[in-house]
């Protein structure tokens, strides 16, 4: 039963709601004008979901085998950094997770297409597995490149340009206007953001394991970068609805702006472990913008 609880706690489940972001604003943009298949929207979901939570677990025992995770870390401490479960354990199930998501990633492309032979499922499945292997290497391998500075790369491709571009392709097999790239780079620079909020948080106890851009920015210069990535993010939003507006509901997303200028005066106020509640604060507001975003376009 401990056990049970540690696997739980170490899926770091307040982590989904940003993952979800992008790929469900991606699916209710496609329903707006296509016809959209209720199983292939449960696997897209399900899909996301695992691909999240493998990079959670790879990402614990990869801090854990690189001593990232120590007492001295600002953020909180997980389940192999206190004894709860083995690195055994964080094998199998990573293993597990890895089949889990290419079962779940192949059943959603079958669905969509209704077969696997064809030139626009094969690029997704390797999509997928190109997915798979970010999860992975962020923090694990010999040489991962989140501690080369490169985690905002990666979280932009697969937290924003990949779950928003993909989830409105696997939906309806075509991308019919570039203007759908501004949604996705909206996600993605909130989604770094989270990110940036972490590595600052944790410049402390990353300095001398890792390459952060707060560690080589400063933190002050980090805080601009994520003043930064927040306007950008809401300039593309803005001007994404913009050129597609149709009616009033299309602004419904601009409810969640007040989270937004409450998140950055956090940031700009706080410092070290303060700046812990500015991460949920982030998630839940993308996730809502995101939701808000899609439902805008579908009732207008």
């Amino acid at each position: 039963m401990k056990k049970t609880k540690a696997l739980i706690y170490s899926m770091r489940l307040r982590t989904l709601p940003l993952s979800l972001a992008g790929v469900v604003l991606g699916i209710l943009l496609a329903c707006v004008e296509h016809k959209v298949s209720w199983p292939v929207i449960v696997l897209t979901l399900l899909t996301t979901v695992l691909l999240q939570i493998l990079s959670n677990m790879s990402n614990e025992l990869g801090d854990f085998l690189n001593g990232t995770d120590s007492e001295g870390r600002e953020g909180p401490m997980y389940s192999l950094s206190e004894g709860l479960l083995t690195k055994q354990d964080f094998r199998v199930s990573i293993a597990v997770l890895v089949a889990l998501c290419c079962l779940s990633g192949a059943a959603m492309t079958w669905l969509s297409w209704g077969t696997l032979w064809q030139t626009e499922p094969l690029c997704i499945i390797a999509l997928g597995a190109c997915a798979i292997w970010a999860a992975m290497r962020y923090t694990l391998g010999k040489n991962p490149y989140g501690y080369r500075g490169l985690g905002d790369v990666s979280v932009f491709i697969f937290f924003g340009l990949v779950p928003v571009l993909g989830g409105y392709y696997v939906a309806c097999h075509e991308i019919d206007s570039w203007l759908f790239l501004l949604p996705a780079v909206g996600i993605g620079c909130f989604s770094v953001g989270v990110l940036n909020v972490n590595n600052t948080r944790d410049m402390k106890s990353d300095a001398g394991t890792r390459i952060t851009l707060p560690l080589l920015m400063g933190e002050r210069r980090a805080k601009i970068y994520q003043t930064a990535l927040i306007v950008v993010g809401w300039i593309a939003m803005l001007v994404f609805v913009a050129l597609r507006y149709t009616s009033l509901w299309n602004l419904l997303f601009l409810l969640t702006m007040p989270f937004y200028i409450k998140h950055l005066r956090g940031v700009w106020k706080r410092h070290g472990h303060d700046l812990d509640p500015m991460l949920p604060l982030l998630v839940i507001s993308t996730f809502l913008l995101a939701l808000l975003m899609g439902v805008g376009f579908l009732l207008g």
